[in-house]
């Protein structure tokens, strides 16, 4: 099998785990002791979230208290029409450029939770990021399911790797801002990442945007992120999506004609 083949099967495979992350039944909210899937391991849990009402805060398969403990959350502050913009960076396809342009346009500042292929691919990308104030954060070296990692220094070694190369890239020290690839996690996930000193992000938004060969229409991408949008509001896009990088600017301009503006991880209460 060719390096292209296998870049192409692992993003198939990425995208099956992380549907099953997205698309969950609602159930409510769980404990991360007893927070499970039928799809995963007992001990992992995929990140899913339940929209119970048009602009309301939707249910995580965790509490935001229960994830607090751990220094982990997945909604910013409720009570403020804000939103908190993130992008998950496997590798670059020709979409980043536009929208970064679109956030310097509005002066939004985003999370751009990055992984090895993405800081090798695109160095120079990765650096504007930081030259324009955006956040980088840590999304792991190889992009594994973290939940079968037991071991701690394994587990570190993900997230250091990824750490150092972006430190030997750009001169400056990666935030200390981490996403679990595909949402798949465990509550020893969340101990391990805490004990480093980071802090894990979910999200409270997110649709459909990586088939980068089957991409939502405008019109569809709106239907998903315009009534679902909330107050506090973590917002998860891909990258790769030449349908986010088309729409970003009119959406970021749909969000502040309905009152909302757009705040930085570190603003997070």
């Amino acid at each position: 099998m060719t390096a292209k083949h296998l870049k192409q099967a692992a993003a198939a495979f990425s995208c099956l785990l992380f549907l099953l992350s997205t698309l969950c039944a609602c159930r409510g909210e769980a404990s991360l002791e007893t927070a499970g899937s039928a799809d995963v391991p007992a001990a992992s849990t995929n990140w899913g979230l339940c929209f119970p009402a048009e602009g309301q805060t939707p249910t995580g398969n965790a509490s935001a208290a229960d994830l607090a403990k751990y220094n982990a959350c997945y909604v910013g502050d409720t009570t403020q029409k804000v939103i908190y913009l993130t992008f998950d960076c496997g590798y670059e396809n020709g979409n980043t450029a536009q929208i970064l342009d679109a956030l310097k346009k509005h002066s939004a500042p985003a999370a751009f939770f990055v992984v090895g292929l993405m800081i090798e691919s695109a160095p120079e990308l990765v650096k504007r990021m930081a030259d324009e104030g955006h956040i980088v954060g840590n999304h792991t070296y190889h992009q594994p399911d973290m939940s079968a990692i037991c071991e701690e220094g394994a587990f570190r070694e993900e997230l250091d790797s990824l750490a150092e190369l972006y430190k030997e890239t750009t001169g400056k020290e990666l935030s200390h801002y981490y996403r679990p690839p595909r949402g798949i996690y465990s509550v020893e996930n969340l101990k391990q990442a805490q004990a480093m000193g980071y802090k894990t992000i979910f999200w409270s938004l997110a649709y459909v945007d990586w088939y980068t060969d089957n991409q939502p229409t405008a019109e569809a991408a709106f239907q998903k992120l315009l009534p679902r949008i909330h107050n506090g509001a973590i917002v998860l896009l891909h990258q790769t999506s030449s349908t986010n990088a088309a729409i970003l600017d009119e959406l970021l301009t749909k969000w502040e004609e309905m009152g909302y503006t757009f705040a930085s991880l570190d603003d997070l209460p």
